[in-house]
This record gives structure tokens, C-alpha cells and sequence, in this order.
């Protein structure tokens, strides 16, 4: 582990003295966050126009799923797109090659080599917007920080959250293996994910159900949303954890697999 440690130090380091030489990059990405997050409030506001509520949640605990899905997009920003984004020109150019022969496992450095700076506007105004829509709902929105226990489980359903969204993106550029050019897929994936920025009930039966048990959008931020709020579910959390472990364990033996299956394009 220790290993794994310093490098993952040395990769990030190497990544943000680079990506640091063009500090404009910061301002337009601040915009550009504060720009979707203006848009994604302006439809939710239009939702709300019906009535008091959107699927059985209030104003404030729609503001929670938005936060929760603006963090989890700058999380993308930050490590999933510029490194996975990478795999299909590995495998395009060959170079994969040398991934796989390095000391270190080629699922950790393929996933971790590089990380952006740029998404971190986009997870400081997640958290932002998640403190702010606890603090505007009161003490029922604030239910879900009354204790230690009742704070572990928010983190661990968000922690179970980034690794279904990592396996997510993580098994769909393994499959540049065998399909090269599935660069699109991912960003079909992106685009799908949106959906996260509302709560799930507030879409008909059948996207609740494409949602829940085919794209687990519903765990990526609904579920973390309720446990924050103070009215999760026990059913609901174990099957979030199971989910992420499933999902980590399945891109793990995909990408087992896809190794054995993989022919170099230089040699």
C-alpha cells in the first residue's frame, strides 16, 4: 500500500504542476459551474411551479439530490474523465502495452495516473449547495446529523456512490478492448446521469425502474440525499453498499478478463 501511495502522490503532483501552468482554466471552469448549476435551479424551480413538492420531496431536499449530483460531477471532472478518457488511445497506439508491463496493478494507474484541478469548483459547490439546502430546511432537513452513526452512513452510501460511478465509466472504456471506439458511450453515459439531478420519484414508474435496477442512478444521489435528511432506509442503504460492492468487483473481473482478450496494436 505503501506503494500505491507514493505513487499516487508523484502522479498527482506531476498532474497539477502541470495542469497549474494555465490558471485561466480555473476561472472558465468556475463559470461554466456556476453557469449549469443556475440552469439545473431554474428547472427545478420550474418543477416546484405545480406545487409545494416534486415526488414527495421538498424544496430543500431537492437542493440535497442537486448538490450530491454537482459533487459527483466534478469528481468526473476531476479523476474519471482524464483518465479514463485514456484507455482508448492506449489501446488505439499500442502503448497499453507499456501499462501492463509496469510493477504497479494497470487498473490502478490507468484509473489514477492523471488528475484535473478543474472539477474542483464543481465539488466545492456541491458541498456548498448541500450546507445551504440543510441549513435553509431546519432542523428536519438537518435530522441526519444528529449523531456519529447517523453521519458515518451519509459518507459510506456517498463513498459507495463514487465507486458505482467510477465502475460505471471504468467498465465502459474497458470495453475499448474489444470496440474501440466507445469514447461516445461514455459521454452517452454522462449525459444519462444527469437524470441524478432530480430525485427519482419524481420521474414516472418506468424511468424510477430504468433508474433503480438498470442505470443506478437512484444510489448515486437519491439515496445518499435520504440518509442526509434523516429518512433513509436500512433496506435502501445495504442494497446501495451491495450495489458498489458489485459493481467494483464486476469492472475488476471485466477488466481481468479484457487483459486476456487484449492484442497489441504496435507489436
Amino acid at each position: 500500500m505503501k506503494r500505491y501511495w507514493r505513487s499516487l502522490r508523484c502522479f498527482w503532483g506531476t498532474s497539477l504542476a502541470a495542469e497549474l501552468e494555465y490558471p485561466l482554466n480555473a476561472a472558465i471552469e468556475f463559470v461554466s459551474v456556476l453557469g449549469n448549476l443556475a440552469g439545473s435551479l431554474f428547472v427545478l424551480q420550474l418543477l416546484f411551479a405545480g406545487g409545494p413538492s416534486l415526488g414527495g420531496w421538498s424544496w430543500s431536499g431537492a437542493l440535497v439530490v442537486l448538490g450530491l449530483y454537482t459533487l459527483l460531477d466534478g469528481f468526473t471532472t476531476c479523476v474519471l474523465q482524464p483518465n479514463l478518457s485514456r484507455i482508448v488511445s492506449h489501446v488505439q497506439t499500442g502503448t497499453l502495452d507499456y501499462v501492463l508491463l509496469k510493477p504497479i496493478d494497470s487498473q490502478f494507474w490507468l484509473s489514477a495516473r492523471t488528475v484535473s484541478p478543474w472539477g474542483l469548483p464543481a465539488v466545492a459547490a456541491g458541498l456548498g449547495l448541500i450546507g445551504w439546502a440543510l441549513a435553509q430546511g431546519g432542523p428536519e432537513a438537518a435530522a441526519g446529523l444528529r449523531s456519529l452513526g447517523a453521519v458515518l452512513l451519509p459518507l459510506a452510501l456517498l463513498l459507495a456512490a463514487l465507486a458505482i460511478l467510477y465502475s460505471l465509466w471504468f467498465v465502459l472504456a474497458a470495453l475499448s478492448i474489444w470496440f474501440v471506439k466507445v469514447w461516445n458511450a461514455t459521454e452517452v453515459l454522462r449525459y444519462t446521469l444527469v437524470a441524478g439531478r432530480y430525485p427519482v420519484s419524481a420521474y414516472p414508474p418506468a424511468l424510477r425502474l430504468l433508474f433503480t435496477f438498470v442505470l443506478p442512478v437512484a444510489f448515486l444521489t437519491t439515496v445518499p440525499a435520504e440518509a442526509l435528511l434523516g429518512r433513509g432506509s436500512a433496506l435502501w442503504a445495504i442494497g446501495s453498499l451491495l450495489v458498489a460492492a458489485l459493481c467494483l468487483a464486476g469492472s475488476r473481473l471485466l477488466w481481468r478478463f479484457a487483459q486476456r482478450s487484449y492484442t497489441s496494436a504496435s507489436s
